[in-house]
């Protein structure tokens, strides 16, 4: 299973990596291998200002309905717009191309709270 080093990760199996003052959110490979092949994202949150753990949108699989869930608290800047006419890519390429939204973090303490890429591992029992 693969775990980037340079990521922070969620107990709700998201990621957040930071560049500058701007966070990119997704889902990590394990979620989308539990989640099987995805088939629509959604997500209506751009603009707005959410709290950690707020729901930020939702991801639709042949499986099941999921909720995803904001890793630290900040402005939802963007949605990644590929995603709405190719979902696939979350399967193929979750942690690069993959990404679901841009933010813009406001408690750099809630960041260094996510679990390092190890603890993640460790939760997930690798």
């Amino acid at each position: 299973m693969n775990i980037p080093e340079q990521l922070k990760y969620t107990k709700d199996h998201e990621w957040l990596k930071i560049e500058g003052d701007t966070g990119f959110v997704g889902i990590t490979e394990h979620a989308q291998h539990e989640l099987g092949d995805i088939v629509y994202l959604e997500v209506e949150t751009a603009g707005e200002t959410l709290n950690e753990g707020e729901t930020f949108g939702t991801i639709e699989a042949v499986k099941t309905v999921a909720d995803m869930f904001m890793p630290v608290s900040g402005e939802v800047l963007e949605f990644n717009q590929e995603l709405a006419s190719h979902p696939e890519i979350l399967n193929q390429d979750p942690y690069g191309k993959g990404w679901v939204i841009k933010i813009h973090p406001t408690n750099p303490a809630e960041v260094d709270a996510l679990l390092s890429a190890a603890e993640y591992g460790a939760m997930l029992g690798h």
